[in-house]
């Protein structure tokens, strides 16, 4: 298992070095490292997935930060690396496609997205595809989703979760955008899970 992980780092460097040497912008190479992350996200949620997503933000903050060509380089061949590791890992090869899942029938509101989060995650994403595509404000539904981390949310993964993607909303390509962003449902909070112990405290606290 770790010789065929190892070889397929290898394979996804190489790739992203042979498409660089072909002229393919960095920037194509980012959007696919993006929304692989999502689209293992979509297929397997997990810890191993949501990683995948974390890392690419973490490692292209870095690509955004150094003015050394080398560097930059060899940041982007570790985000193609890494994300061919998570996906042997986590084993996410088959499952809803992030280019191609279908947004849901009729008009939808930010308020049915977050409903439908805790019962099916697929619908949820195929209705917040269907808010954003039909003209959906994108600031609202950023900040509903965080309302609902910091309402909902029991781990630092939540929190670190959703502001990579957040985030890397605004670095993808535009017409990639919507789908990453209705991927990522699939490691927010819904509105009907269960408020987290710190805002009962807080709450009571209060009065």
């Amino acid at each position: 298992t770790t010789s065929r992980v190892s070889q397929g780092r290898d394979a996804s460097s190489q790739l992203a070095v042979d498409l660089l040497n072909r002229g393919v912008a960095p920037q194509a190479i980012w959007d696919a490292v993006f929304q692989v992350g999502a689209e293992m996200l979509m297929r397997k949620p997990g810890i191993l997935t949501l990683h995948s997503v974390t890392t690419a933000n973490a490692l292209h903050f870095a690509y955004q930060q150094t003015h050394d060509d080398a560097t930059r380089r060899f940041l982007l061949l570790q985000a193609a690396a890494f994300s061919s590791m998570f996906r042997k890992r986590a084993d996410a090869n088959k499952g809803a496609a992030i280019d191609t899942f279908e947004p849901a029938d009729g008009d939808v509101t930010l308020d049915d997205v977050f409903a439908e989060v805790g019962a099916n995650k697929l619908k949820a994403a195929q209705k917040a595809l269907r808010y954003l595509q039909s003209g959906g404000n994108v600031r609202s539904f950023m900040d509903a989703a965080q309302r609902l981390i910091y309402l909902k949310g029991t781990d630092s993964h939540d929190y670190k979760f959703s502001s990579a993607v957040l985030e890397d909303y605004y670095t993808l390509s535009p017409e990639l955008r919507d789908r990453f962003l209705a991927a990522s449902v699939h490691w927010l909070k819904g509105s009907t899970a269960k408020d987290n112990a710190l805002i009962a405290r807080t709450r009571a606290a209060l009065g």
